[in-house]
């Protein structure tokens, strides 16, 4: 067993804490916690009135179990009603799904999020 250390560490323990790591936990369990995120952008993001970042997540589901819960994520993010603190979803859409059936079904998930500040 090796023990992690330094930046590494550091970036894996503030992402599970942080908004991001709240935001990642949050789609997963949408999808009966499987899947995995295989890239995840974040941008700053503001209007006049409100500000906040919007998400960018790419999720990859593979087997057949996996692939029909990735399939539950795409029908119920754009209504899901997130519990973030101090964080309002404004806008869930997928943008993008591809199928693959050989050599194994999987089932890949492009999705955005805007989250805006509360308060």
């Amino acid at each position: 067993m090796s023990i992690e250390t330094g930046p590494d560490l550091l970036r894996r323990r503030a992402e599970v804490r942080g908004l991001t790591g709240r935001l990642r936990r949050a789609v997963l369990a949408l999808a009966n916690g499987t899947g995995t995120i295989i890239s995840h952008s974040e941008k700053p993001w503001a209007s006049i009135t409100f500000a906040g970042s919007r998400h960018r997540l790419r999720i990859a589901f593979t087997g057949p179990e996996d692939v029909e819960a990735g399939e539950e994520l795409v029908a119920e993010l754009p209504e899901h009603e997130f519990a973030l603190g101090g964080q309002l979803v404004a806008d869930a859409t997928i943008t993008g799904v591809e199928h693959t059936m050989l050599p194994e079904p999987m089932l890949v998930v492009d999705c955005e999020i805007l989250l805006l500040e509360e308060g």
